[in-house]
């Protein structure tokens, strides 16, 4: 009996040992990160946790998502519009009179023939009760000012964090998670189970198409609309969607492993995908509570056909928690989701 007792407390054990070790090693905690420079740097400060930024094609002006995410009580966020082709460019803030409840996140800029831009944008607003109070908000975008278009609000807003418009009024986003903030969530993030969604915006109403990514996060779609990019951010992949019928629950092709945290996805108009990215995510949650905790970052750039390949790396003291690389000629900024500022790169 004391035998059979023995056995199975060595049973147990070992399958929980296993079950650390495995948790631990896609935590990045065994990866080893190799600095790795792209091009020459130079840092740009002014934006608090610039988390998300997308270029647009035509003008050349970068849109940041700032918020501070380390502020107790929160400071207003802001959308910041950077000029790349302005020499000594400095971020202007677009929404110097948001207040406290605006807390922007992911998003997407909307580029129409005939010039009428939207710029969409995830926004958590703190209620009273420390709830959040999820959105997309849309703006129009037009002589370098935002005006306020729509807001959109669903009980289907669980945990969104990008999304990428398809029209001036559709987009797909993505929820992190399954279930809001609490045990639950961090049963899911810890098993990695899926069941998180990615919705469908039609216009009108929402509609899962996608539930079966581990924690989706940042989301974007190739230049002839027809791929739907989605990082995985605790399995190490950007997972590829055929998107054939806006709308229509979506068939995976492929899943492209990187080895590290995806999180925000950028397009270049030639189809090549630029990932930003964290190699140890553990290290990142310590960062989001101790800004002297550097996380270490990392870029990756996806040819057309899905090949990937490393192509800048730091351990944290030059960008700490890297969450974008966007990139229009031969710039390249890489934003970050705590602290302030971003890298400003131009390429070899």
């Amino acid at each position: 009996m004391l035998r059979k007792v023995i056995y199975s407390v060595s049973i147990v054990a070992l399958i929980v040992i296993a079950f650390t070790l495995r948790t631990l090693w896609l935590a990045g905690v065994f990866t080893r990160v190799e600095p790795r420079k792209f091009g020459v740097c130079h840092w740009v400060n002014g934006p608090v946790g610039p988390e998300d930024i997308t270029i647009h094609p035509k003008t050349g002006i970068a849109y940041i998502s700032a918020s501070d995410r380390r502020a107790h009580p929160p400071r207003p966020g802001a959308i910041f519009a950077y000029d790349l082709k302005q020499r000594d460019a400095r971020p202007l803030n677009l929404t110097p009179s948001a207040d406290a409840g605006f807390q922007p996140h992911g998003i997407s800029l909307w580029v129409d023939r005939d010039g009428h831009d939207a710029l969409f944008v995830i926004n958590h607003q703190l209620l009273g009760d420390g709830t959040r109070k999820h959105s997309v908000q849309i703006f129009d975008l037009a002589d370098g000012k935002l005006t306020a278009h729509a807001t959109i609000g669903s009980p289907l807003l669980v945990m969104p964090n990008d999304l990428v418009a398809v029209g001036p009024d559709r987009f797909y986003l993505t929820n992190t998670h399954k279930n809001p903030p609490g045990l639950w969530q961090t049963i899911e993030t810890y098993l990695r189970l899926t069941g998180a969604q990615v919705l469908y915006f039609d216009g009108q109403d929402f509609r899962p198409v996608i539930d079966d990514v581990v924690m989706p996060n940042g989301i974007n779609v190739s230049p002839d609309g027809r791929t739907l990019y989605v990082a995985s951010t605790t399995s190490h992949r950007v997972v590829v969607y055929d998107l054939s019928v806006a709308g229509e629950r979506l068939q995976k092709r492929r899943e492209i492993y990187l080895g590290m945290g995806a999180d925000n996805i950028e397009v270049e108009a030639n189809g090549t995908l630029w990932v930003a990215g964290h190699p140890q995510l553990l290290r990142l949650e310590a960062h989001q509570k101790n800004p002297a905790e550097l996380s270490p970052s990392s870029v990756f750039r996806i040819s057309p056909d899905g090949e990937a390949q490393e192509v800048y790396a730091n351990l944290g003291e030059e960008v700490s928690g890297s969450s974008v690389a966007a990139v229009y000629g031969k710039r390249m900024l890489i934003g970050q989701i705590f602290d302030d500022g971003f890298l400003d790169c131009t390429l070899p």
